[in-house]
């Protein structure tokens, strides 16, 4: 009987391994999920390009679709709008789910483009459409943070401009109440682009900054991500992609202060 030499065996051990098909991980369970909702206007739904196909966000990051189905979280998160692309939840995921290897992330896009602040305040119809899919994100895990960027459509109104900070308050309080906790809250600044005069009116947008900086003294668990030195993709209205991923960052950073 011919025996096997030790190098032979090795040799047959190897080419099995290798023979071997390879399998994709599964993706993580939808249960026990860290939730962040992502609300406000289009520089939250994501309008920076993407210049190649869209790849996975993070092993550990799901998000809520359309059809309110977990799936893997890939650009664009949001689906307002057919030009919905590069956000800054994606950079914000990634963060945290770095910095907490074992946690899973369950992202909730909610963002529209082009909205006012009062249709997401109570009884609003993009508050009430954000409740819902909060609720059922809420079946699979739990609430443990808010990221909202809005305020280009309401600073160009003096009034609405001045009254920011009151309202988005108001809206803050009642967004924890439907949630059931005090979820920590991160806005980001507008950018510091934008023209202070648009079709010969002025526009209120550093009033709306101020605004959402008094935001922190009156409403606890609150932060501001700035917008230093980010930069648009050429419209001086929304961030490019490469600011979108670094103010992702900056939210994420901002968000764990507030643990």
């Amino acid at each position: 009987m011919n025996r096997l030499r030790p190098v032979s065996i090795l040799l047959l051990v190897i080419t099995t391994l290798l023979a071997r098909p390879v399998v994709a991980e599964d993706p993580p369970a939808a249960n026990n999920l860290h939730l962040y909702l992502l609300i406000g206007q289009s520089n939250m739904a994501g309008r920076g390009p993407l210049k190649s196909k869209p790849l996975p966000v993070h092993p550990r990051v799901l998000m809520l679709n359309k059809q309110n189905e977990w799936v893997p979280a890939s650009e664009p998160l949001h689906f307002d709008k057919s030009i919905a692309a590069a956000g800054l939840g994606a950079s914000f995921a990634q963060t945290i789910a770095d910095r907490n290897p074992e946690a899973t992330i369950g992202l909730i896009p909610c963002a529209v483009g082009g909205t006012p602040l009062s249709r997401w305040q109570k009884d609003g119809d993009l508050y009430q459409a954000a409740v819902k899919r909060l609720k059922i994100a809420q079946q699979s895990g739990t609430l443990k943070g808010i990221l909202w960027h809005q305020g280009e459509s309401d600073s160009g109104d003096l009034a609405k401009a001045s009254s920011y900070a009151e309202r988005c308050g108001q809206m803050i309080r009642d967004l924890r109440t439907e949630a059931g906790t005090e979820a920590p809250f991160v806005a980001g600044e507008l950018g510091r682009f934008l023209a202070e005069e648009r079709g010969g009116k002025p526009r209120y947008w550093k009033l709306v900054n101020e605004q959402l900086h008094k935001l922190t003294q009156s409403v606890p668990r609150t932060a501001v991500a700035s917008s230093e030195e980010l930069t648009h993709h050429g419209d001086q209205v929304h961030f490019d992609t490469e600011s979108l991923r670094t103010f992702g960052h900056r939210y994420a950073d901002a968000l764990l202060k507030l643990h």
